[in-house]
């Protein structure tokens, strides 16, 4: 057995191993249900905590005897700010076992691993829920807005009846007819790619935003298992302008199109209008909803094709690790993310 970190009450705090894996993917899926592919599987959490191109999660359980309590996970994330790169970490799978809840297992595991993370990453970053957004706020935790996001209606009557079905879960996918290829035939239809990423990296302010590389493109859209991501692309004169990712899923009764992200060379609003136009008719859905950093030619394409803000949003809140972090992450305006960022995590 991996050595304690420490022992509180009847239980103990430890790294993560290999071996847990089974016991923690059940403990998931008895106390948080469905994920964002329904039951929760081996193969979608070696993918989020293991592939990861930006590192192996961090991840710390409470084990009493030889049953497994509790787990506390994050996500390495890398982002860029101008010539800066600054390493985070998302707080994402929380799980405590319903016989331990109130005993302090969730803040023990947390405590524990900000200690640890302190010398390896700059803050921690999350989109806690009403529920949880107390406990974090307590440990260290501020809000730093909300994230936006926008919706366009394809079917505004059949929308106003099934509005009240709409659940704020991640929903699963559905099984409709998607005339849309797979991400990995989009982005190996062309050698064009790697080019297309650099120019928007070079052309990438000095907000934070996350660091897409093919390693990334290819473990976040290609490999994420049950997920079916999606993606159209603008070809012109045999050059890649652009490509957009996105994904089918149900929201109660209805039937939504995520778009996750959009991908054009900076200033490039006419590409990015075709793209979302390819896939609002790409799919027969009720609504697409979508979230890209202002003065992006994404943002204001969206806005012109019929994007509307819902007044909701993703909540967004940080623990800082270390002090004079450039730019500020508790301030909303440091921060240039897309749905494709938090959605499934």
């Amino acid at each position: 057995m991996t050595a304690a970190i420490s022992t509180v009450d009847d239980f103990i705090v430890r790294p993560y191993g290999d071996a847990d894996e089974g016991k923690v993917v059940e403990l998931l899926d008895e106390t948080l249900g469905a994920g964002p592919i329904g039951a929760r599987t081996s193969e979608f959490f070696r993918w989020k905590h293991v592939a990861n191109p930006f590192g192996h999660s961090f991840m710390l359980v409470a084990e009493s005897g030889h049953r497994i309590i509790g787990l506390r996970a994050f996500l390495r994330w890398s982002f860029q700010a101008g010539s800066r790169t600054l390493h985070a970490v998302q707080a994402v799978d929380t799980a405590t076992h319903p016989d331990y809840q109130g005993r302090g297992v969730f803040r023990r595991l947390t405590l524990a691993a900000l200690e640890q993370l302190r010398d390896e990453v700059d803050f921690v970053f999350n989109t806690p829920n009403e529920k949880s957004l107390p406990g974090y706020l307590k440990m260290g935790w501020e809000v730093v807005g909300t994230i936006p996001v926008s919706v366009r209606l394809r079917h505004p009557l059949r929308f106003a009846r099934r509005v009240r079905s709409f659940r704020d879960v991640a929903g699963s996918p559905v099984d409709v007819t998607v005339e849309a290829s797979e991400v990995g035939n989009v982005i190996s239809a062309t050698s064009d790619v790697p080019d297309l990423l650099a120019e928007m990296n070079a052309g990438r302010d000095d907000r934070m935003s996350t660091d897409v590389s093919m390693a990334y493109l290819n473990w976040r859209y290609c490999a994420a298992p049950g997920l079916d991501y999606r993606a159209v692309r603008e070809p012109a004169n045999g050059r890649l302008r652009g490509f957009a990712v996105f994904r089918i899923r149900s929201r109660g009764s209805l039937v939504e199109a995520s778009v996750t992200d959009l991908f054009v060379r900076p200033g490039d609003r006419r590409c990015a209008r075709t793209l979302i136009r390819a896939i609002a008719s790409a799919a027969p859905v009720d609504h697409l909803t979508c979230h890209f950093p202002t003065g992006t030619a994404a943002a204001s394409a969206a806005t012109r094709s019929g994007f509307l803000p819902t007044g909701k949003g993703i909540t967004l809140a940080v623990n800082e690790l270390r002090p004079g972090i450039v730019p500020d992450p508790a301030s909303i305006a440091s921060w240039a993310l897309t749905l494709g960022d938090v959605e499934v995590f």
